[in-house]
């Protein structure tokens, strides 16, 4: 059986990670860490869920050990959520050998950030924006002194449009540093990057396809528009008790239907860009730990958060990008469990469906709901509706 010794992993940093219950490497993993610990350039692509994180964790850590930490290293992730995350992932392998981690992101107090930095830590996990301000404004920021440069969820950084970010990020690196990049998908953006910032970088492709896990069942939904919120309601209702994510196209969609949720009785909360970041936390540790069953959130939530016990992810809106939807269905069905999606789709998102079910390359296992039981709630739909006086005729808009 594959060990993290046998991929080059110090016996007493394997032993960290069997007591957090990272027992046998990942397919990632597994490729990615024996060249990452020679110092190569890797760009690794792999469905969301496979364990990118712990293939670039481990082998900095080691080396910080090997070093005796002299070195920095530097994360870049798309999202705050994301950052304390990897933020947390490092501190329950690192902190027993004393690894320092900063993590700078918007929503938090700049000062502190710059003690932070003072301090001298070993490892950076910083969103783009965040770190460009502090590059400019923070003169004892030793930023060219990065040794390992990681950008996690590389496609949705460029996706972003951080061109002028990454311009001025790059400039003030060193040349003398190895960099990491991770990717669930292969776009014509993250190809053409490592050509221009990489040397000569190992390539490392585990799912050649896009898919979703095995475990994930897939269902579809086919619904009239006028009553889509009567089949949320009476699904929400059929699966309650359970750890449900639910994705909506704007923040404004997001606030509306926490306020539709939370008049029928069920425990929610919803998370967007729109929020402050203390905010956000704290909805995110409530649906963790389950006092909250039902987030309502953007695509924000659909990249890299892992929140192990999801049951059901229900995409009310369909993503506009078809590849989208790997990254949202990926929040369910993870470490090997069972999950369900349940999409949605109107007279109106029929193109759309199509369009994802073409790049995964199969068809969903249609949903049937008795109309008639769906029905039954209409009038209470309407009630609410109109008792927290949504007047627009578009209530999931």
């Amino acid at each position: 059986m594959l060990s993290f010794m046998k991929l080059g992993i110090k016996e007493e940093l394997s032993r960290v990670c069997r007591a957090n219950k990272f027992d046998i490497p990942t397919k990632i993993q597994a490729k990615v860490i024996p060249y990452a610990l020679i110092g190569r350039d890797v760009i690794g692509y792999a469905q969301t869920g496979s364990g990118k994180t712990l293939a670039y964790i481990l082998p900095i850590i080691q080396n910080l050990i090997l070093k005796k930490k002299k070195e920095c290293s530097t994360i870049i992730v798309p999202s705050r959520e994301l950052a304390f995350q990897i933020a947390s992932h490092i501190e329950a392998i690192g902190n027993v050998f004393g690894v320092k981690i900063a993590v700078l992101v918007g929503g938090l107090e700049n000062f502190t950030q710059k003690i932070l930095i003072e301090m001298n830590p070993h490892i950076l996990v910083c969103t783009p924006g965040r770190l460009v301000d502090h590059l400019g404004n923070f003169s004892k920021f030793k930023f060219k002194k990065t040794a390992v440069l990681v950008l996690d969820e590389a496609d949705r950084l460029l996706h972003l449009d951080f061109k002028k970010e990454f311009s001025i990020i790059f400039s003030q690196l060193g040349k003398k540093r190895q960099s990491l990049f991770f990717s669930a998908t292969v776009t014509s953006n993250t190809e053409n990057l490592k050509k221009i910032q990489m040397r000569n970088p190992v390539r490392i492709q585990v799912n050649k396809k896009y898919k979703a896990v095995k475990t994930l069942h897939q269902n579809l939904l086919f619904i009239p528009h006028k009553i889509k919120e009567c089949y949320f309601a009476y699904v929400c209702n059929e699966f309650s008790g359970s750890l449900i994510i639910c994705f909506v196209d704007t923040q404004k969609c997001a606030e509306k239907m926490n306020i539709f949720l939370k008049h029928l009785g069920f425990f929610s909360g919803c998370l967007h860009g729109g929020l402050i970041q203390s905010k956000r936390l704290e909805i995110l540790q409530k649906f963790r730990f389950g006092e909250i069953k039902i987030l309502v959130a953007t695509d924000l939530a659909s990249r890299g958060l892992d929140i192990p016990n999801v049951d059901l992810v229900i995409n009310f809106d369909l993503p506009n990008f078809a590849r989208e939807y790997i990254h949202r269905v990926g929040r369910t069905a993870r470490a090997g469990k069972s999950g369900r999606v349940i999409n949605f789709v109107t007279q109106y998102e029929v193109n759309l469906c199509q369009k994802i079910e073409t790049l995964l390359g199969q068809k969903f296992t249609p949903l049937n709901l008795k109309t008639e039981h769906v029905l039954k709630i209409e009038e209470e739909v309407k009630q609410i509706k109109s008792r927290i006086n949504f007047s627009y005729n578009n209530f999931s808009k």
